[in-house]
């Protein structure tokens, strides 16, 4: 299946498994309420760092070492045997330990984090990190659409107070296992469990485990943020937070998606010496995640003062003030993910990420101890956007003398300039226009897209932009 189309489907699956929680956000939010909301968000970022454990950073070495071994069966066979027993080896103990964890520590959010359960379960049988590294992104995204739509259904359904929000983590937690288990179906035929030595078996803990610092660092400032104001500030903060970084998390499953598709295409153009391709593909890359992110970011500090309220309730319109720093996270977060999944990972310059990582995280605990009792949740947003701004700084300090960052800062510029302009246009029109509520949102948010994008093709034609080359070459190769 050719790049395109892998990032389609990986594309339209990250954010559905995203968006979907999103549609089911403003039923809740008025459902169980601010209290609700920061009590399962406390219960799911905890569980989530027990499934974290339980992979081990397979997301990252698991689809890199298939990739690079796909060419020969005996030895895809022998990877995959490898790494899935590795997987099981972390995989049993760190659900055990999750067992532990809720009937001997956890206090209130007990009932939900057991329903969250098979989640740890799913560590046992979660082959994407193999699907995705011999570029098989269909089956991932069809199957767990599926199972996503019956969990989404059942909120619905069941959920009525907060009492019942323990079927809410049930749902998806049982829709994340049926999922795993229904896509690693699709390897019948394609890998197969061959006798494997110990040795070779743990061969692959070191270089996993050296990852799984980088996923683990990540989530402590991605997911231990909520754990933080939970605890620190209370669970109404935690709601207002959550319903914020939902928002921004969601659209950053765009940048998630096409890294994960870029990976292993750029492993293994890397393994066949063709350096220049990458490079190439980077600079492409940049564009389209740098002018992606800026229409996210500006478009939510555009309209968002509008859109929260109507979305979520007034109860939460302290979150407006959240999502307008937190939308500027997406550019970093974007510049970053291109640099590691197309040049740091394919390259197996492993060190360089767990350093920037690591240092995100330690910038981002510093900051939350300082400011989430004085600020509450906005100072989890500040430490947010300091941790998400050291992790490219930390990679450009290893790397300036390779990659070209000063094109990479004026492919930014490029996107700023029709971004101010967009919000600018948004705030200027939405108070004359003759009607409130989501017609003036729609609207806003049609009046900017066009702003941006007509911005976007002036600013690409003066300044013979390489996205532009690119389209003219896809067009003349179709009418071809």
């Amino acid at each position: 299946m050719s790049a395109k189309k892998n990032t389609l489907y990986n594309m339209a699956y990250r954010v559905f498994s995203i968006f979907l929680p999103l549609v089911t956000a403003p039923y809740l939010s008025r459902t169980v309420g601010q209290e609700g909301v920061g009590l399962y968000s406390y219960a799911w970022n905890l569980s989530y760092v027990f499934v974290l454990i339980g992979m081990l950073g397979l997301e990252n070495y698991g689809v890199r070492a298939i990739s690079q071994s796909r060419d020969r069966q005996s030895t895809l066979d022998a990877t995959f045997s490898e790494v899935y027993r590795m997987q099981c080896t972390v995989a049993l103990p760190t659900l055990l330990l999750w067992l532990v964890y809720v009937f001997a520590v956890a206090g209130q959010e007990r009932v939900i984090s057991f329903s969250l359960t098979m989640m740890s379960v799913s560590c046992l049988c979660n082959l994407d990190w193999c699907l995705m590294g011999l570029d098989l992104f269909r089956p991932i995204a069809l199957r767990n659409t599926f199972v996503k739509l019956l969990a989404a259904a059942c909120v619905f359904l069941f959920i009525h107070s907060a009492e019942d929000l323990w079927v809410y983590g049930f749902a998806w937690s049982a829709a994340t296992l049926l999922g795993c288990v229904l896509s690693a179906m699709s390897l019948r035929g394609r890998v197969h469990l061959v006798p494997v030595s110990m040795k070779s078996v743990l061969s692959h803990f070191r270089p996993c485990l050296m990852l799984f610092v980088s996923v683990l660092a990540v989530s402590i400032y991605r997911t231990m943020d909520k754990v933080m104001v939970g605890a620190i500030a209370g669970m109404a903060q935690n709601g207002l937070y959550e319903n914020a970084e939902k928002i921004v998390y969601c659209l950053s499953g765009f940048i998630s998606a096409f890294g994960t598709v870029m990976l292993p295409r750029a492993s293994h153009l890397l393994k066949k010496g063709r350096q220049a391709e990458v490079f190439r593909s980077m600079d492409l890359s940049m564009h389209i995640i740098l002018g992606m992110t800026c229409a996210m970011a500006f478009g939510l500090a555009a309209v968002s003062d509008r859109f929260i309220p109507l979305f979520y309730g007034e109860a939460f319109t302290g979150s407006i003030r959240l999502i307008i720093p937190l939308g500027f996270t997406l550019v970093m977060i974007g510049w970053a993910n291109v640099v590691r999944t197309q040049w740091i990972l394919p390259s197996n310059q492993d060190r360089i990420v767990i350093r920037s990582v690591v240092s995100g995280a330690m910038v981002n605990l510093a900051a939350n101890s300082l400011l989430i009792p004085r600020m509450g949740a906005m100072g989890a947003v500040i430490g947010t956007l300091l941790a998400e701004g050291t992790v490219p700084v930390v990679q450009y300090l290893h790397l300036k003398r390779i990659l070209p960052y000063g094109t990479y800062l004026k492919t930014l510029s490029l996107y700023i300039i029709p971004g101010l302009v967009m919000v600018c246009l948004v705030r200027w029109i939405s108070p004359l226009l003759p009607f409130h509520g989501w017609g003036n949102v729609a609207l806003c948010v049609l009046a900017g897209a066009i702003s941006y994008g007509l911005g976007c093709l002036v600013l690409w034609h003066v300044t013979g932009a390489s996205i532009l080359q690119y389209g003219r070459q896809l067009l003349s190769s179709k009418r071809r």
